[in-house]
């Protein structure tokens, strides 16, 4: 069993559920918009998601939409993956999501609308040139189940 990693939180609101981890389902954890968002097609916003919090040495934080974002909101992260390290744990240091609308869309408080986990940053590489592999070709970009 892997050591229990703590996470000082900070809430911005009291509007939204606070955050728990329910494992054996998932090790991802909703996060929720802390204000009534109304977004306009073609329209980018920050949306607060009402907290901010102290991350374990060593890690970093991945943020991403909820597999029903898209058809629940109608938007889309604009920079795919939001990835917060560690160093963003100052008391004003609210977490949001970058967000695009594809249709006029309404958010309210509290609507779960992207997740995260934390990952252990990368451990120091160091790369080798060479003029082959030595490996089998796999057969190029997107050939992955093709017959």
């Amino acid at each position: 069993m892997s050591e229990v990693k703590t996470i000082r939180i900070k809430y911005f609101t009291d509007k939204i559920e606070r955050l728990t981890y329910i494992g054996g389902k998932s090790d991802w954890i909703d996060l929720r918009s802390a204000e009534e968002i109304r977004m306009k097609a073609g329209e980018f916003r920050l949306i607060p998601l009402g907290v901010a919090m102290e991350l374990p040495k060593g890690y970093e934080a991945h943020v991403v939409p909820r597999s029903s974002t898209f058809k629940n909101f109608g938007i889309i992260q604009t920079n795919h993956t939001g990835i917060i390290d560690e160093s963003y744990c100052g008391d004003n240091d609210q977490w949001f999501m970058a967000a695009y609308a594809l249709r006029d869309s309404e958010i309210h408080v509290n609507d779960r609308i992207c997740q995260f986990r934390i990952v252990e940053h990368q451990p120091k590489l160091r790369f080798e040139e060479t003029d082959t592999l030595g490996n089998a070709d796999r057969g190029g970009h997107g050939s992955t189940g093709r017959v």
